[in-house]
């Protein structure tokens, strides 16, 4: 474990990991119409939850999906954000506050991708936590809200604010714990 391989992108969970990318290129075309917006949403979101899920249950953790997962989470996310400030449904600090821990984690999947040993040490302990997961939760839907034009979007941006920040001190402390214990 540790190296990239092509060919663990070719593996039921790379191939849901990189689901994400058509679906993000997709998501400006559709956001005129809400119902086809909020259906690409649902499936990155499963391919999201599969992926993880389906590399644990089948042993097909790897370095590459290690790295991918997060890295195509980061693009359909971009792909969404830019769109709904384009569109005028979110502001610039709505985007910040819904990304706030993608951009807490950013370090940390640079830190992966470039280091064999994080790769080897995060490949052993892939779970995912709570906070990251209702942040997730979080996120979509204040998405959704924005999407649909809900008065519970703001709302929504700031509860996925604070369950970002949960959710990126959770994964630092648990990879800093890992890293350490990795010695």
């Amino acid at each position: 474990m540790g190296l990239y391989r092509a060919r663990d992108l070719a593996t039921v969970p790379g191939l849901l990991s990189l689901s994400r990318i058509p679906l993000a290129a997709g998501f400006p075309f559709a956001i005129g119409r809400p119902a086809l917006a909020l259906a690409i949403l649902v499936a990155a979101g499963v391919s999201d939850v599969l992926d993880g899920w389906y590399a644990r249950r089948f042993q097909q953790v790897t370095a590459t999906g290690t790295a991918l997962d997060p890295v195509t989470d980061k693009i359909f996310v971009a792909a969404v954000a830019f769109t709904l400030v384009a569109r005028g449904g979110l502001s610039v600090a709505d985007v910040v506050l819904l990304g706030t821990r993608e951009i807490g984690e950013l370090p940390l999947v640079v830190w992966i991708a470039t280091s064999r040993a994080a790769r080897r040490i995060r490949s052993k302990h892939p779970s995912a936590n709570v906070p990251g997961k209702l942040a997730t939760v979080f996120q979509f839907a204040a998405v959704s809200a924005a999407i649909l034009r809900s008065p519970a979007r703001d709302a929504l941006v700031d509860l996925t604010a604070v369950a970002g920040v949960l959710a990126a001190a959770s994964y630092w402390a648990r990879s800093l714990r890992q890293a350490r214990a990795a010695r």
